[in-house]
């Protein structure tokens, strides 16, 4: 039995359905931004790469939903929807992603890079394994400042193979900070299955390794990743130091939106299909007593509320030209001020 179907049970008296309506709102929300985006390539609003965490929803969610808009957080190349779930504007992460004015980083930093420090997104990380040591730092720093805020990091099991994660997971334990460490494992990394490249039992022993307390989670199944958030940051607030979650789930596209992905075994695919998380929520919350219509109004509100922020973005003029000249460091020639 499913975290799910025990939380539902027979008359549905353990879910707590309001909770959990909204967050398949936000999953609705997370998959119609994404799927729009993809479509954006195909008009050639965007010229970049746009790497999609669709099937990957109750992670964002079930993660989200238990942070203040004051934490902190980082995320990775793939996103999109942790940058939603943390209560970002989509019409400026559209914007962002077609390099227009009004785009949360004015249109400079595009699908990989958003940040919006409004709601306490850090920013989203091209280089993989880069955020762990950011995390580190910024956790690092709202220890010495005294402040109650945490940190959530959300990475994905290819980074657990590269030297940011000792080293961010170290120092973290050393100095007893307040940062969740989230590895979002969705069994590849780019186009390689992360299991044939990584040595011993995986992610969460790596951190126990360290002194972190880890639990493992069926990523796909938001009331388990709800549940194991909030005990983790509840450890986190008070003063237990650092905590390590391993979401298991799974991405239905390729590592980007036009990579065909012919390297993965089909039946696998498959397999993985038939666990969607917003579906699996949605058979749970009708097992509940929540109504069909209802269930249906999250889908389609989501899929009106993108489809008009879309066309809204795709409309929106680009940056003015001395935008260029702005968030651009200058102090001036190094050698005169090194040397006078």
């Amino acid at each position: 039995m499913t975290t799910l179907q025990a939380a539902a049970g027979e008359a549905g008296a353990n879910l707590d359905t309001d909770r959990f309506t909204a967050m398949l709102d936000t999953m609705w929300r997370i998959r119609a931004f994404e799927e729009l985006a993809v479509r954006s390539l195909d008009e050639k609003l965007v010229l970049g790469a746009i790497h999609p965490s669709i099937g990957q929803e109750a992670c964002a969610a079930g993660i989200c939903c238990n942070m203040e808009r004051a934490d902190l957080l980082l995320s990775t190349h793939r996103g999109h929807g942790h940058t939603l779930a943390k209560g970002a504007d989509a019409l400026a992460m559209m914007r962002e992603l077609f390099g227009r004015d009004g785009g949360t980083c004015g249109g400079k930093g595009g699908s990989m890079h958003i940040a919006d420090f409004d709601v306490g997104m850090l920013g989203a990380n091209g280089v993989v394994a880069a955020n762990i040591t950011i995390a580190a730092g910024a956790a690092h720093a709202l220890k010495l400042r005294g402040e109650k805020r945490v940190v959530v990091c959300i990475f994905g099991d290819g980074a657990i193979n590269r030297g940011p994660f000792l080293e961010g997971l170290n120092w973290a334990k050393v100095f007893d900070l307040p940062v969740l460490f989230v590895c979002e494992d969705n069994n590849f990394s780019a186009t390689t299955h992360t299991g044939t490249m990584t040595a011993g039992p995986g992610a969460a022993a790596r951190a126990q390794s360290l002194g972190l307390p880890a639990q493992t989670v069926d990523g796909n199944d938001v009331v388990a990743v709800d549940a194991a958030t909030r005990t983790a940051l509840a450890a986190l607030h008070a003063g237990e130091g650092p905590q390590f979650l391993h979401c298991k789930t799974y991405r239905m596209t390729g590592h980007t939106a036009v990579d065909p992905a012919g390297y993965r075994d089909q039946a696998e695919v498959e397999s993985w299909r038939g666990r969607d998380p917003i579906a699996r929520l949605g058979e749970a919350l009708e097992l509940a007593g929540v109504s069909q219509a209802r269930l249906e109004e999250a889908k389609a509100k989501a899929y009106a509320e993108m489809e008009e922020v879309y066309a809204t973005a795709r409309d929106t003029a680009w940056p003015d030209v001395a935008g260029a000249y702005r968030d651009v460091q200058d102090c001036g020639d190094p050698q005169v001020r090194a040397f006078s």
